[in-house]
């Protein structure tokens, strides 16, 4: 099937189009990438000059097994937090919130980690994190969370990085680093709604990090419509039913009221 494309001097129409697919729907999932966020002062990861660049996350296996590695890792998060610190939910955030608080969403599965689709009122229940989320840590060990307030407190006045309290076990942000495995019930949760949804919404990705970008193939082969608005063309642009190539924030903003 060849999609309906709309660049941004077709906003009208391209709102209309998803708004016309949305009315018909009754078994919608979303899904979220960065570009969502970008809007709230949240940096992307591929941009040039991004600040992730510059604050590489440091991969699992080297995490795990160097003290010093930690402690860089903490003093990127912390540089990198530091960033958007104070963000607040964009149009789009906005919109997908309340088309859940309206029953029109399922659910909204995202690879972000900032937290702000709960911020903008959506349930933790209805948000599935497949990277994690980066506004608390939790012990490897125990699985006792850790707030990043005390941590902070803790890392800068020792330069260490933390331990557990109540095992000794470590502590690390409650996100997926390079080399980690996936959170499999995030996952499971995740495919299952790509199965059974009838439209799949795909909002600021990229679509090339796996196995998340497998979710619009899997709800697109299962029968749902696809669409997605993103900024950018991306590789699945050719199956989708819509494509919207404009401002996120512009092309959500008419159902963030």
């Amino acid at each position: 099937m060849t999609a309906a494309a709309f660049p941004d001097h077709d906003a009208r129409d391209a709102v209309e189009a998803v708004r016309a697919a949305i009315a018909r729907a009754t078994r919608m999932v979303g899904f979220t990438g960065a570009g969502v966020s970008t809007e709230s002062g949240v940096p992307d990861f591929r941009s040039p000059g991004s600040p992730w660049m510059r604050n590489k996350p440091i991969p699992f296996d080297l995490w795990l097994s160097s003290a010093d590695a930690r402690a860089e890792a903490w003093r990127r998060k912390f540089t990198m937090d530091d960033l958007y610190a104070g963000a607040k939910p964009s149009r789009g955030h906005k919109a997908m919130a309340n088309l859940v608080s309206e029953g029109r969403m399922q659910a909204i599965v995202t690879q972000n980690i900032d937290g702000l689709h709960q911020a903008a009122g959506v349930g933790p229940e209805k948000v599935i994190e497949l990277h994690g989320n980066g506004t608390y840590a939790l012990c490897l060990s125990c699985g006792a969370r850790h707030e990043l307030a005390d941590i902070r407190r803790a890392f800068e006045a020792s330069g260490s990085a933390p331990v557990c309290d109540d095992c000794g076990g470590l502590v690390k942000s409650a996100t997926v680093s390079f080399g980690q495995a996936m959170p499999a019930e995030a996952m499971r949760r995740a495919e299952a709604l790509a199965r059974d949804c009838d439209l799949f919404l795909a909002v600021g990705s990229s679509l090339v990090v796996f196995p998340a970008a497998t979710l619009p193939v899997i709800a697109n082969r299962s029968g749902a419509m696809l669409i997605i608005i993103n900024r950018e063309p991306t590789d699945l642009d050719e199956v989708a039913d819509i494509v919207v190539r404009a401002d996120i924030g512009a092309a959500l903003a008419p159902f963030a009221a």
